[in-house]
């Protein structure tokens, strides 16, 4: 990885700041050489703070970097296109987090030839422990999926897809996070309800769920059976999960990520 990489964000939300954050973390971009720029200031201190370099104009990202994270709302994207796209140039990888907005779009707005990545993270990429899909355009090789795996590979896992994965991805780890958190907060609960004061519980079960998302990355095993590996024969686990299935939660679960991504679908196609 080159060391003089320069990397621009247009937009600078939590979002953006996350992966700006990842890309200094993995020690491939100097933070000189990263510049973030939004319409006023209220985001943009934090990439002063950290020492990249800020702007009010997008066409400036655009001029001083190679590697463009697109990370704006997706409604404001065409706008945002339409504006840079007299600067971009066949040397620029533009990057695209916007949600729903598709490589065709993406294309459509920019040069001919312009090399096109379109990437979906998720919340935990702030802490670099996100789950990311991407899809190449009609013109990105495998150097660019190459340069874009390693820039954001301290942000967490990333794992090339067709794009018609991407608003399953938004439905199991974008809006996934949420079903997770809700999980999370009746398990803590749980505890409170049996006796436990709730900030013990609530790190018990942030580790509970920690660790088993490890077991299953570590081991490679089928989810279900690490799920049978924790029950004995008329034990605790058992009684408990006969709950969880009288109140169909796995099914509940599943219309959850299908309901989820069916709304992508739909907001892609507005």
């Amino acid at each position: 990885m080159e060391q003089e990489l320069s990397v621009g964000f247009i937009g600078a939300g939590k979002m953006a700041f996350g992966i700006a954050r990842g890309l200094l973390l993995s020690g491939n971009v100097k933070p000189e050489n990263v510049m973030g720029s939004a319409p006023s200031n209220n985001n943009l201190h934090k990439f002063k703070e950290a020492g990249m370099q800020t702007t009010h104009r997008n066409a400036s990202v655009v001029e001083s970097c190679k590697v463009l994270f697109l990370s704006v709302k997706p409604y404001i994207l065409p706008g945002v296109l339409k504006d840079i796209s007299p600067f971009v140039t066949p040397a620029h990888l533009v990057v695209s987090v916007a949600a729903g907005v598709t490589i065709e779009t993406l294309e459509k707005f920019l040069p001919v030839g312009t090399k096109v990545l379109r990437m979906m993270p998720n919340l935990p990429c702030v802490v670099q422990q996100g789950s990311m899909v991407f899809c190449r355009g009609s013109s990105a090789g495998e150097q660019e999926t190459t340069l874009l795996k390693g820039l954001v590979s301290a942000c967490g896992l990333c794992e090339e897809t067709p794009e018609s994965y991407m608003d399953i991805h938004t439905g199991i780890s974008g809006s996934g996070v949420a079903f997770v958190y809700l999980f999370a907060e009746a398990l803590a609960d749980g505890g409170v309800k049996m006796g436990m004061p709730y900030d013990l519980s609530k790190k018990l079960v942030a580790q509970t769920l920690l660790g088993a998302a490890k077991m299953i990355l570590e081991t490679g095993e089928h989810p279900g059976k690490l799920k049978s590996d924790v029950c004995t024969p008329g034990g605790t686990t058992i009684h408990g999960l006969y709950e969880l299935e009288k109140g169909s939660l796995r099914s509940t679960v599943m219309n959850a990520v299908e309901a989820a991504t069916n709304r992508a679908r739909e907001l892609g196609k507005n």
